[in-house]
């Protein structure tokens, strides 16, 4: 009879001591902290991405600068020197649009990536970086630096 009487005052609600789990405040809890580091998480692989994509159109334009040296040494001059091709073009295309600044003259040029796309909003640190012909390299950006982008 202790023992049905024990049991009846189980049903009735009566605290149970050995109840294991987690309460409902402690799981939003868990998934507030969780959806705060994703959220970090997140941003940082998107600057990493901006970095990546900026740093394969910085080898392009050294790539294309290599292309009008040796435009130079054949023609000793830069002036009619073709937009130069690069390996590089097609994996940076969706995002940089490479170029010249203006025409090549004779004894100098400037090579320049343009940003497209969301590379152009995310990227304001930096914006449009160039190369010229005396190896100067630029951006036109936020930086404090052209450092700061290559």
């Amino acid at each position: 009879m202790k023992t049905e009487c024990l049991d009846h005052a189980h049903q009735r609600g009566a605290p149970r001591t050995d109840a294991a789990g987690f309460t409902l405040i402690e799981l939003l809890i868990v998934i507030a902290i969780v959806a705060i580091l994703a959220t970090i998480a997140y941003s940082t692989y998107q600057d990493q991405i901006v970095k990546s994509r900026r740093s394969a159109a910085a080898v392009c334009l050294q790539e294309r600068a290599q292309f009008m040296e040796r435009f130079y040494s054949a023609n000793m001059t830069y002036a009619g020197a073709p937009n130069p091709p690069a390996q590089c073009d097609a994996e940076v295309a969706p995002h940089y649009t490479l170029q010249f600044q203006a025409a090549p003259t004779a004894k100098a040029y400037t090579l320049q990536a343009v940003p497209q796309a969301a590379q152009a909003t995310r990227d304001t640190l930096c914006a449009t970086i160039s190369l010229n012909a005396q190896g100067v390299r630029g951006e036109t950006g936020t930086a404090t630096s052209a450092a700061d982008c290559w």
